[in-house]
């Protein structure tokens, strides 16, 4: 009786306070706690898109870079920007905690934002102005230019790896996993999160690319970086609210425990009664707020981990969970390498995408809209296409499907994949049909403005932000709910190196078709000049290797195992160690 009252006062999943001491639900935690945290995110949103969205245009026009040069530039940080967060989770889980390391890479990226706006704002530091259209006559950036600028750029890369997989991390904390009320209000918690966010993404390529591009960069940089000032101060105001998670210890040690005792004992044989492999009491779980992960048939090789062979120590003998634990985060592995392809279809929004626009005509009126604004059209489509999703699709098909998200989470990124199909069918022939003008008007060789409006791209981009409310929703959501409990962050950090490794792919990619396609005297794909290049060639190429993705995801798909609720373990957990207390009683 006295396990049950304790789990009833204080939050079932081992939440405290910044002092360790167990807090109660009622007092901490939940939507109170949250809207700091989402209120935070919309500033900051402002301020990453801020600088991400028309990055090209300044690298374009400022530092006078080609296109390939400027496109690989913004798609090598972005890339960076996404990677290093699994430096992030591994400090918050090992030694910080999600809180303190949250905190410390705020003040990181201030400083880079700081640094960036300077650098933008000083004539020392960057060129001369050209008005040239080819770029290639303009004069070069120096390497001082170069290396403040990218300083900042990175400084800034460095800040959000410590910020990115820990602030939704910490907002999902807010809600109790044991918790039926709260593990409801969990549920729509990322679609929220990502509708919230995106307001911030909105006014970012909306107001502060036209800022940029017709009022100058120093304001169009400053804005955004007073912008994450405020969301650092909202969020440490609302720390009084906050439940946190115990660093538990680094996951990439436990999980190369596992494979290395796996590995020593290889030849061991496992027995066929489970209860006979090494695992904690069910009170040791529970002090600490824990459950106990009972052992699987699945990669039955790292099993042998926690086979009993005398050895104690930790290289040699991991328990059941920490083996099952090892076993779901590399399960997932096959499914983060499916996402690859499809984040680089999201690093063309702001590399290629914008480069068209900045060939057609712009002109509303006396408005002139700037190129890398249509990403605003992403967001829109992705809010519209959430709340529709949320209120909706979900209600409908849990009739059909009784499962309470509707579909399953890798039926949603399946969705998503096949739009992103889609997506470069119609981006491929809309730039035929670009290039077929530009070829009647004789602008081919001179690189002149061709007479169709911006907003022949807009399917293109409305298109995008329909994938991302179902793919890039579902992956965040998926890569933490399928995490162990303590490995969240290394499992939001997953959703995070999938776009990093996107962009990095997108470079890689660009460089190696331009290189290619200029072989044996041909004119290439891809040059300065997009009038005489062929991107439609390449988005068709874009296209091709999306369906072959989904090929490998359903693939892929086939074989995953969804991890059990952990709901249901912990009332396993529960009645457990009642019967033990009566029968000790």
């Amino acid at each position: 009786m006295a396990v049950e009252e304790a789990i009833d006062e204080y939050t079932q999943d081992g939440t405290v306070d910044l002092k360790g001491n167990p807090v109660l639900g009622s007092k901490r935690g939940g939507w109170k706690a949250c809207w700091f945290v989402v209120v935070y995110e919309v500033f900051e949103r402002m301020a990453y898109y801020g600088i991400s969205s028309n990055l090209i245009v300044y690298l374009t026009n400022k530092l006078h870079q080609g296109t390939v040069t400027s496109s690989n530039n913004v798609t090598n940080w972005v890339g960076t920007i996404w990677m290093t967060p699994i430096l992030g989770a591994y400090i918050a889980d090992a030694h910080l905690g999600r809180y303190w390391t949250f905190i410390i890479a705020c003040i990181i990226y201030l400083s880079g934002m700081i640094l960036l706006t300077l650098s933008v704002s000083l004539n020392s530091l960057k060129p001369p102005p050209c008005n040239e259209v080819i770029v290639g006559n303009c004069k070069k950036a120096s390497t001082l230019h170069l290396a403040v600028f990218y300083g900042a750029l990175y400084t800034l890369a460095v800040g959000t790896g410590g910020t990115k997989p820990n602030i939704s991390t910490i907002g999902a904390d807010q809600f109790d996993e044991f918790n039926p009320k709260e593990k409801g209000h969990k549920l729509s918690f990322f679609n929220w999160w990502m509708f919230s966010i995106f307001f911030g993404t909105l006014f970012a390529n909306t107001v502060l690319v036209y800022v940029q591009d017709n009022v100058g960069w120093t304001l169009g940089y400053g804005l955004p970086t007073l912008g994450l000032a405020i969301s650092i101060a909202i969020f440490v105001a609302g720390t009084p609210f906050y439940r946190h998670k115990v660093p538990t210890g680094s996951p990439f040690t436990r999980m190369s425990r596992v494979i290395v005792a796996a590995i020593r004992k290889w030849r061991v044989t496992i027995p066929n009664d489970i209860k006979e492999l090494y695992e904690l009491d069910l009170e040791e779980y529970a002090k600490k707020g824990k459950y106990r992960i009972d052992s699987t048939p699945t990669m039955s090789f790292l099993t042998k981990a926690s086979v009993k062979t005398g050895s104690t120590k930790p290289w040699m003998l991991c328990t059941v969970t920490q083996v099952e634990e090892t076993k779901q985060m590399l399960r997932m592995i096959p499914i983060l390498v499916a996402t690859f392809v499809p984040s680089t279809m999201v690093a063309q929004i702001n590399t290629l995408f914008v480069k068209q626009g900045t060939t057609l005509d712009r002109a509303m009126g006396s408005f002139k809209i700037p190129p890398a604004s249509l990403a605003g059209f992403v967001t829109i489509s992705m809010l519209i296409s959430v709340v529709l999703y949320d209120r909706f699709f979900v209600r409908i098909m849990q009739k059909w499907t009784k499962n309470p998200r509707g579909i399953t989470l890798l039926q949603r990124m399946g969705i998503g994949l096949v739009i992103h199909i889609l997506i470069m069918t119609v981006a491929s022939l809309t730039e035929r049909y670009r290039l077929s003008v530009a070829k009647e008007h004789g602008l081919v060789e001179n690189g002149g403005q061709v007479p169709l409006t911006i907003f022949i791209l807009l399917p293109q981009f409305v298109l995008m932000g329909t994938a991302d409310a179902f793919l890039e929703v579902a992956k965040i959501e998926f890569f933490y709910d399928q995490a162990p409990e303590s490995m969240k962050s290394l499992g939001t950090s997953y959703s995070m190196t999938t776009l990093g490794v996107g962009n990095f792919l997108s470079s890689f990619l660009l460089s190696t078709v331009s290189h290619i396609t200029k072989e044996h005297g041909h004119q290439g794909w891809i040059l300065n000049d997009l009038n005489a290049s062929h991107l439609d060639y390449y988005y068709a190429f874009f296209a091709v290797l999306n369906f072959l993705n989904f090929i490998f995801f359903l693939f892929v798909i086939k074989y995953y195992v969804y991890r059990a609720e952990v709901s249901d373990s912990i009332k396993v957990l529960t009645e457990e160690l009642k019967g033990m207390t009566e029968i000790r009683g």
